[in-house]
């Protein structure tokens, strides 16, 4: 135990960096110095000697970009260890439900209706809500293997809604709107502002929360179900739990974030190989790995070319590759 609290306080360590990193990478250049004063200048008083560019640059355009990094990073990570741990499977992602799909196609139908920013946000969150609603009352509906149910049934909805999303992709105007639904699709946290933040928030911590205090418990979800029943543990409801968390914190960064892959899958691996399978620890450890992988993808997006690269490119580039060496070298790490 005291080797996993200093790889946690390590990770700590490495997020704060990384968090003050981002903070002076971009295209309008900020030194370290500045940035002290700035920040202390909300607490005492200080002389002003900067201009307000750099305060708008920072609190209105770059803090509220690395926050939304950190939430969903936190999200997609999580819901990748939890699906993992309750499907028994090391390739279960968090959008196996079908919520990423669910949230595509409502995005991408809030687009082609020209909804503004805040009406693409709350379509993406509802579909991707629904997504997951209809796969588990189809699920219900069959008795036999409910966890090999709720993966087929995820696989289909979701096919279904991605054929909706290329049904739009296909209709939609070449010159306006089809290059923006396929931008939002590849992932980006540019434009985020303050108010999208808030908006996702809520229903993040909401998801976080609950799973972070019964952590202890979903390690029971990977023995056999029998052998949980003897324990005394109704595997069902913290399965329900467990999706209703996901789904809402997969749908809420999806909504601000667009789809962005493998973090779920990658991450929760990752976490295994540093601190073991025990989810007493893995849940935190995940958190920590998932907010700071995304902050550096997300510096590595804006700052590596003039042009900004969708996050779901870097991530499918550095994830798939990362992943095929842990499989490799690391692959028993999982049981």
């Amino acid at each position: 135990m005291k080797d996993v609290a200093n790889k946690r306080r390590i990770l700590w360590g490495l997020l704060i960096l990384v968090f003050l990193m981002s903070i002076l990478i971009g295209r309008y250049p900020i030194d370290i110095k500045t940035l002290v004063k700035v920040l202390l200048s909300k607490a005492f008083p200080i002389e002003k000697t900067w201009p307000d560019t750099i305060e708008t640059v920072i609190f209105r355009v770059r803090l509220p970009r690395i926050f939304a990094a950190i939430l969903v990073g936190a999200s997609l990570s999580l819901s990748g260890a939890v699906y993992q741990g309750m499907f028994k499977n090391p390739l279960v992602s968090p959008d196996i439900l079908g919520v990423s799909a669910g949230a595509a196609f409502g995005a991408a139908l809030a687009i082609f209706l020209s909804f503004n920013t805040i009406g693409i946000q709350i379509s993406a969150f509802i579909f991707g809500i629904l997504g997951v609603a209809l796969v588990y009352l189809i699920s219900i509906k069959v008795r036999e293997e409910p966890l090999i149910s709720l993966v087929i049934i995820g696989i289909l909805i979701g096919s279904i809604f991605t054929s909706f999303t290329s049904l739009i992709k296909y209709l939609a105007d070449t010159e306006d709107k089809l290059p923006t639904i396929t931008f939002w699709l590849m992932g980006s946290l540019s434009g985020i502002l303050p108010r999208d933040v808030k908006r996702v928030f809520i229903p993040i911590l909401v998801g976080i929360i609950p799973l972070y205090l019964l952590r202890w418990k979903l390690n029971v979800l990977s023995i056999d179900e029998d052998e949980a029943k003897t324990l005394g543990l109704d595997t069902k409801k913290i399965r329900v739990i467990v999706i209703i968390c996901s789904t809402l914190m997969t749908a809420a960064s999806v909504s601000i974030s667009g789809v962005i892959g493998w973090i779920g899958l990658v991450i929760p691996h990752l976490g295994r190989v540093l601190v073991g399978p025990d989810y007493r620890v893995l849940v935190p450890t995940t958190i920590l790995l998932g907010s700071t992988y995304l902050l550096i993808i997300d510096n590595i997006a804006r700052a590596l070319t003039t042009v900004e690269i969708p996050l779901g490119i870097l991530t499918s580039l550095i994830g798939a590759p990362f992943f095929i060496f842990l499989l490799l070298n690391k692959g028993r790490s999982w049981d």
